[in-house]
């Protein structure tokens, strides 16, 4: 066993860079003019490979908005809850489509899939773009069919606690989900990086060297995220060897 890859338990897929939304917090804003999307077949195969070399405890899927293309994300979630994957994840904003059959649809096949933690992307910034209405309604509809663990996902300018003008309207946002039962998860805090420090730079220090929450030890890999093309760490997983490539990672 590879020692860097001694604690994988995890698989991310990202769908698509392509979104619904146009967040002036988002840090993979110049990401979404690569649009494509992943390959589900070959998405799901590479999971099954992945899962019986390292035993997985979790999987989730995102982007962009991975529900542009809802078929890709619920074959993925089939998949895992077939193979046992105890965490079964996706983060949406919960704005993929205009009309409200299609979303009730779409919410039905993803609380049927085996998604059991659904986190909904909303605050002052995805709502600047994205009719509210329409992601409580997707919000209803997942808990109409029975979907587990939905929350709401916030994003905390500065921190959680500071009472800026967007945080304000973020707490008001979490209120009409808690109409539904929906509570917030911790949510996350704003990075700067891409979209957030061009539109949100005065609310960071530039004497502070901020530390990306998602970023892991290269040394101790947990988690690997696998982008629309395929590729991930030192591999493709279009390459019927990848699991040979993964095997060989060694961080620079």
């Amino acid at each position: 066993m590879n020692p860097f890859l001694k604690n994988l338990n995890r698989v991310e897929f990202i769908i698509t860079y392509s979104c619904t939304g146009n967040c002036k917090h988002c840090s993979e804003s110049e990401l979404r003019k690569n649009g494509g999307k992943l390959n589900a077949d070959t998405a799901v195969r590479a999971l099954e490979k992945i899962n019986n070399a390292f035993t997985l405890q979790s999987v989730m899927t995102f982007g962009g908005e991975p529900l542009i293309y809802p078929d890709t994300v619920i074959s993925i979630h089939n998949a895992a809850r077939k193979m046992n994957i105890p965490k079964r994840q996706i983060i949406t904003n919960g704005y993929f489509s205009k009309d409200n059959k299609i979303t009730a649809q779409v919410a039905k096949n993803v609380a049927e899939s085996g998604v059991n933690d659904i986190l909904v992307s909303a605050d002052a910034f995805h709502q600047e773009t994205i009719p509210l209405k329409n992601v409580l309604l997707f919000t209803e509809n997942l808990l109409k069919n029975g979907a587990q663990a939905v929350r709401v996902h916030p994003a905390w300018l500065v921190d959680k606690d500071n009472d800026n003008q967007y945080n304000v309207k973020t707490r008001e946002i979490i209120k009409s989900f808690e109409t539904l039962g929906v509570l917030p998860s911790n949510g996350n805090v704003i990075f700067p990086a891409g979209n957030a420090l061009k539109y949100l730079g005065k609310y960071f220090d530039k004497n502070t060297a901020y530390v990306n929450r998602y970023e892991q030890d290269k040394k101790n890999i947990r988690s690997i995220c696998i982008e629309p093309n395929g590729n991930f760490l030192n591999s493709n997983i279009h390459d019927e060897n990848f699991l040979s490539r993964l095997a060989e990672y060694c961080p620079d």
